[in-house]
């Protein structure tokens, strides 16, 4: 039964969720509360993967990549960074899945932004961070290939 205090909470839950899609847009929003492929997965479900800390606010981004035949399978993601960072991850995981590894690595910032209906300006280096990682990663499949 509810009480005053849940319909207190449930208000202000609504009042944060408006303003945080004020201050970005809906889809980073859906995908900062919602991401998609979330976690470190276990080892043998790891191809290459790749783990930095960079960027103006210093964010750690885990990309884990499972290839076959040059296509990325499955990846996944950790960060301890904002909601932007979790929602440009997850952004980055979804596009990159079922693709070839000559489309990642040929991903360009306009894509990943575009795909996120926009991102704040100074929000761009999550951007960098992702495909940063993702480059990386991909160098290291290279490598070992």
């Amino acid at each position: 039964m509810p009480n005053d205090f849940d319909d207190f909470v449930r208000k202000l839950q609504k009042e944060i969720i408006q303003n945080e899609i004020k201050d970005h847009n809906e889809k980073i929003v859906e995908l900062c509360h919602n991401p998609q492929n979330w976690g470190k997965p276990p080892k043998e479900e790891i191809t290459i993967l790749e783990e930095r800390q960079e960027g103006l606010k210093d964010y750690f981004l885990g990309l884990y990549l499972k290839i076959e035949n040059d296509i990325i399978i499955k990846a996944n993601f950790i960060t301890d960074g904002c909601g932007v960072m979790v929602a440009t991850a997850s952004q980055l995981t979804l596009l990159i899945t079922g693709k070839s590894i000559s489309y990642a690595k040929n991903l360009k910032p306009d894509y990943l932004i575009n795909a996120l209906n926009g991102i704040p300006p100074d929000e761009i280096h999550c951007i960098n961070l992702a495909l940063n990682t993702l480059k990386n990663a991909i160098n290291k499949y290279n490598n070992i290939k």
